[in-house]
C-alpha cells in the first residue's frame, strides 16, 4: 500500500472516482484538464491504490506567505466510503507531513467544509488544530468587473466610462 504521485493521464483519471466523493461538482470530462492546469501552479495529486483500484487521494501544493512562512497546503483529502477507517487517511497525513518536511515547510494547512464533522474529528485525531476561520464570497464576473470599474472611477476622477 504505497503512496504514489499521479504523473500520467491514466493515473490522474484513476483518481477521479475518489475525488468525486469530495468534489462532485467536477465532471469526469473536466477532471484531467483541471488537474493539469493546477499542476502548473505546483499542485500534485497523491494516491493509495489497492488491487481494486485507487481508494484514497490527497491533492496538495507547497507555498509561502507572510502569515505562515513556507507551508504545505492540502487542497483535497478523501477516501472512498467503503475504505474509510482502515488507516488510508492517516497514512496520507503521515506521508504529507514527511513531504512537507522534505520541501522545507514549517506547517501544513487545509480547509474543511463546516458540515464535514467526521473529517474534523479525523483531523483532530491526527494532531491538527482549528487555527482560523476561512471567509468566502462568490463573485459573478460582471459584478466583479463592475466593482473594479467603480473603484477605478473613484480613484481616478478624470476616467471616462
Amino acid at each position: 500500500m504505497n503512496i504514489h504521485i499521479a504523473a500520467t493521464d491514466a493515473e490522474i483519471a484513476a483518481c477521479y472516482p475518489v475525488m468525486r466523493e469530495l468534489r462532485p461538482h467536477i465532471a469526469k470530462e473536466q477532471f484531467l484538464s483541471r488537474v493539469r492546469d493546477q499542476e502548473r501552479a505546483g499542485y500534485r495529486l497523491a494516491f493509495i491504490q489497492e488491487p481494486t483500484g485507487v481508494v484514497a487521494v490527497a491533492g496538495f501544493r507547497a507555498g509561502e506567505n507572510l502569515a505562515w512562512g513556507r507551508f504545505l497546503y492540502v487542497d483535497d483529502l478523501v477516501t472512498l466510503p467503503g475504505y474509510r477507517s482502515k488507516g488510508h487517511g492517516a497514512r496520507l497525513i503521515a506521508w504529507l507531513r514527511e513531504r512537507a518536511a522534505l520541501e522545507g515547510c514549517e506547517q501544513i494547512h487545509l480547509d474543511s467544509g463546516t458540515q464535514r464533522k467526521d473529517a474534523h474529528r479525523f483531523y483532530e485525531r491526527e494532531g491538527m488544530t482549528v487555527a482560523s476561520l476561512h471567509f468566502t464570497e462568490k463573485i459573478a464576473y460582471d459584478k466583479g468587473l463592475q466593482k473594479v470599474i467603480e473603484i477605478m472611477e473613484k480613484n481616478s476622477p478624470g476616467m471616462k466610462k
